[in-house]
């Protein structure tokens, strides 16, 4: 009787324990065939998650070393579940209205005169311009224009994260709505773009490259958009991209929301790439 209750309490243990391993394990979507399918490239690091909580944020800052092929993040479960892109979808908007040739580098987004929600979208700006200030009402346009069904068949050319366009929703899916897109799924795109591996021309990636730019130095070149959806009182803040340096590449994907209601909005913006800007140095000793 003795042996059978040591037995049944060995089997329990080795029961939980398995069941906590597999808590810690990231699933993978089925969409991105070069996510991980092991534990043995994700690298957990708890700093990460001391960088955020000094920020008073809660989420994940999700790193790749191309060279190394390892992941690091101190969240994997948060970086592995999807949401809204936001304006991070400027970047294959960007693409998709190049290669439908509904814009172009010399592209001019006219202002109709309106009052728009911030003023520097209240002018005439050119393709790089309207990119770097983010303006919403230029990228509705270029949606406008390449319409719902080439849009959805450049998402799914490009496995975009999971998001299906229709008539309703083709001005904004990207900010509301049920569109979902996960750091690992964000990395992995840019990853092919990076490497022109995206079936694309090389005249729209050479021109997206350039509209991507944040900082160029003799060192470096940081490549990168963030973006910022608002559901009600649910904020959720992006910052993605890559930087080249002489001997590195590293792509990064940062997704964060404010851990309380009340926030203060512009730290909020600054610190979507602060912490990012954090992480690189802490790893990789990039100082940006």
């Amino acid at each position: 009787m003795k042996k059978i209750c040591m037995l049944c309490l060995c089997i329990l243990c080795f029961s939980c324990k398995r069941k906590k391993e597999e808590a810690k394990k990231v699933s993978v979507p089925e969409e991105s065939a070069t996510i991980p399918e092991t534990k043995d490239n994700l690298i957990q690091k708890e700093s990460f998650q001391k960088i955020i909580d000094s920020a008073s944020l809660k989420g994940s800052i999700l790193l790749f070393d191309i060279k190394k092929e390892r992941y690091y993040s101190n969240d994997f479960v948060w970086a592995n579940t999807g949401k809204l892109p936001a304006s991070t979808y400027k970047i294959p908007n960007s693409i998709i209205g190049l290669e439908t040739k509904e814009i172009d580098s010399n592209t001019i987004f006219k202002w109709n005169g309106e009052k728009r929600m911030f003023k520097s979208w209240e002018a005439d700006l050119t393709l790089y311009q309207a990119f770097q200030r983010s303006c919403v009402p230029c990228y509705q346009e270029v949606a406008r224009k390449v319409g719902v069904k080439r849009m959805n068949h450049y998402i799914e050319k490009f496995q975009y994260g999971t998001i299906k366009v229709d008539s309703a929703n083709l001005e904004n899916f990207w900010l509301i709505g049920k569109a979902k897109i996960t750091q690992f799924q964000q990395i992995d795109f840019l990853k092919r773009f990076q490497q022109e591996i995206l079936p694309i021309s090389k005249r729209t990636s050479t021109i997206v490259k350039e509209i991507m730019i944040i900082k160029e130095t003799e060192n470096y070149v940081l490549r990168g958009k963030t973006g910022w959806s608002i559901e009600g009182e649910h904020h959720n803040g992006w910052f993605v991209g890559y930087i080249e340096s002489n001997d590195q590449l590293v792509f990064f994907a940062t997704n964060v929301e404010p851990i309380s209601k009340d926030f203060d909005r512009k730290k909020f913006q600054r610190n979507r790439k602060l912490i990012t800007f954090n992480a690189l140095e802490q790893l990789f000793g990039m100082k940006l």
